[in-house]
């Protein structure tokens, strides 16, 4: 990887090319995901999801691990790696420290809002979610057990599109 051009970016600058890197992310992730509908169908796209949202979190969170010496265990350094994941920053997830529990809500989800401001409905993301969170809390301690309380396609409130309970085992 060639980095000398961050060498020369001030730190607005750097923010902002941050910021278009979490964008472009985002949008890569979501038309790969609707070329793969489109091409095979919904189903194969919401599997194939799966599996790669499996691996990727996985890697991302040893990575930040490891980048950013984060040496917790247990639901603290879960709520470390989780603040410095790309996707609690793109979503904006809501997370509550609830005593031997953290409690992760997302009010506003911009991939299925889009797909409802289009019409073509929520996805099945229950699965996904549960094979990515599972990975990253299981990555910083094995202990951690993910239970989902609703997701799409589950019925869920009009304020909030899911929510998840991390404990310890």
């Amino acid at each position: 990887m060639d980095t000398h051009v961050l060498d020369q970016l001030s730190h607005d600058e750097l923010r902002q090319y941050t910021e278009f890197l979490l964008w472009h992310y985002r949008v890569m992730d979501a038309f790969w995901f609707i070329y793969v509908a489109e091409r095979f169908d919904q189903e194969t796209a919401e599997r194939v999801n799966e599996e790669v949202w499996e691996r990727v979190s996985g890697m991302g969170a040893k990575d930040l691990i490891a980048r950013f010496e984060v040496e917790q265990k247990g639901l603290d350094g879960f709520l470390e790696v989780l603040g410095l994941y790309p996707w609690s920053i793109l979503i904006g997830y809501e997370t509550e420290r609830e005593g031997d529990e953290v409690i992760l809500s997302v009010p506003s989800c911009p991939v299925q809002e889009a797909r409802l401001k289009r019409g073509i409905g929520e996805y099945d993301c229950k699965e996904m979610h549960r094979r990515e969170f599972e990975r990253i809390a299981k990555t910083v301690d094995e202990r951690i057990e993910v239970e989902c309380r609703f997701a799409p396609p589950d019925e869920h409130p009009e304020c909030m599109f899911c929510q998840w309970r991390f404990r310890l085992a």
